[in-house]
């Protein structure tokens, strides 16, 4: 990676000339060459564009932000780069909030609904193309060419269907505002600051929260891109199938790479880090390190999901015998969670509550759980009663799916695990059972076995629909696919 240039903020690119870093080899910019460097370039203007996809549903998203919060300035913004060390950062990934609103990616940007004629004035604010004339497109480190061709303005504009403005504008806008005032926090601390005292943490919330809310009901866009995900994702699983023989001569890490690349070929990232446990680690519920031995005879539980590149993500998992075949143990337990997760897809339908796909399929394992004797004499409603279970379940059934593999995450109580499913919900059902390698409850042969089987499903008008179903589930049939891609 080249080191000659120091970075610099847009404030400073307009304002002076763009400092050099620190150590950089050359010691300085002739005159000559920073005249030489200001022109014989061609003009790359796009004209014509035709609107992103997604550009029809954003509008209508914003349209209903706007009719919850009439006569407010609204402010969500995409975020800013982070610091990985030194001077180098993470992969910039767009707040959710930002991008359900206009389906742009960038970086430092920001979406301004301000009140109009009876409804809002919606304004996008973005980097535009580098300063040739200062030098920043060559000497910034966010310039052009050093990180890529930003879209101008005028081509935002065109592809967002959304006005678009300078963000380098937008402190000097915000400090002029008048009126309630809302911001999505957690973001950007510039915009934060240039609104200190003219927001409160009640009404941003608020506005976090409808937000969140208003993503429960996944609309057409949506469900495609959903749809894609899972299709994508069940890609990856095929492909770490293929080489579950060179990961046993490697580590997890070989899986974990497999998948990425598919993530990365067919989409955008990974939605959240792949969780790749073989052997006991498969017992515990978010193994990333993926650093372990893959053995043949043992189980791999490998939770991933492909993130298209407009952000909506899969989250399945399958638990796969790594040698091809269960053991009779093994496909007891993974059969039993098989079972219980047929009872909570099952239970996701219009008008049922949220919490029903869940109670469904703890009963199936607490029932199991009793059956394989594990609990005493006890009965399967004093298990469930007493949540006793939760030994070997450990988490809860499943969750809402979109932009975040957690999606929906601070949506009130009563419209999120209290409310009830309608067409459009996407939700993951994903029971589990999880013996841990020290559990001196459960008999030996039992120890660090860990089975969860989840799939992707969206409530539809009749019932649900199973977006990962590509997938195979049962245990022949996981057995009969791994032997069709091993050749």
């Amino acid at each position: 990676m080249s080191e000659e240039l120091a970075p610099e903020t847009p404030e400073a690119a307009e304002a002076e000339p763009v400092k050099q870093r620190k150590n950089g080899l050359y010691p300085g910019i002739s005159d000559e060459l920073a005249e030489n460097m200001k022109s014989g370039w061609a003009d790359t203007e796009l004209h014509g564009l035709e609107p992103i996809a997604q550009a029809s549903y954003t509008a209508a998203r914003r349209a209903a932000l706007s009719a919850r919060f009439p006569g407010e300035r609204l402010v969500i913004p995409a975020g800013n780069l982070k610091t990985r060390s030194n001077d180098t950062e993470y992969a910039f990934r767009a707040s959710t909030e930002y991008a359900y609103l206009t389906g742009d990616l960038t970086q430092d940007s920001a979406l301004v609904l301000e009140p109009a004629d009876g409804g809002h004035m919606a304004t996008v604010y973005l980097l535009p193309r580098s300063d040739r004339e200062n030098g920043e497109f060559w000497l910034d480190g966010q310039g052009e060419l050093w990180v890529g061709r930003r879209n101008s303005l005028t081509e935002a504009e065109q592809l967002l269907g959304i006005p678009a403005k300078d963000v380098r504008e937008l402190p000097a806008a915000l400090a002029e505002a008048t009126g309630p005032v809302r911001n999505v926090r957690g973001h950007d601390a510039g915009i934060e600051a240039a609104l200190t005292d003219k927001v409160t943490a009640e009404r941003d919330e608020e506005l976090r929260v409808y937000l969140s809310e208003a993503r429960l009901v996944k609309d057409a866009f949506e469900v495609a891109e959903l749809q894609k995900a899972c299709d994508a994702t069940a890609r990856g699983f095929e492909d770490v199938v293929k080489v579950l023989d060179k990961a046993e001569a490697t580590s997890e890490r070989y899986i974990e790479g497999t998948f990425f690349l598919r993530a990365r070929v067919d989409g955008n990232d990974i939605g959240y880090g792949s969780i790749c446990a073989a052997g006991p680690h498969a017992t515990t519920l978010h193994w990333v390190r993926n650093d372990g031995a893959v053995r043949s005879g043992e189980l791999l539980l490998l939770d991933a999901g492909v993130e298209t590149n407009e952000l909506y993500t899969a989250d399945v998992t399958r638990t796969l015998p790594i040698n091809g075949t269960f053991s009779p143990l093994q496909r007891k337990i993974y059969d039993a969670v098989y079972e219980a997760q047929e009872a909570g897809i099952a239970a996701v339908k219009p008008g049922a509550t949220f919490r029903d796909f869940h109670d469904a399929a703890q009963r199936v394992l607490a029932e199991k759980l009793v059956e394989w004797g594990l609990l005493g004499d006890l009965s399967v409603e004093k298990v469930l009663e007493l949540g006793l279970q939760r030994r070997w379940t450990l988490h809860g059934t499943g969750h809402m799916l979109g932009m975040d593999v957690h999606d929906c995450a601070v949506a009130r109580t009563e419209s999120y695990v209290d409310g009830i499913l309608e067409p459009g919900v996407c939700l993951t059902v994903e029971p589990g059972l999880y013996f841990q390698a020290d559990d001196l409850t459960v008999p030996e042969e039992y120890r660090g076995i860990g089975v969860r089987i989840e799939d992707d499903i969206l409530v539809t008008e009749d019932g649900n629909r199973n977006l990962s179903a590509t997938l195979p589930r049962r245990s022949d049939e996981v057995e009969a696919w791994m032997a069709r891609l091993k050749g």
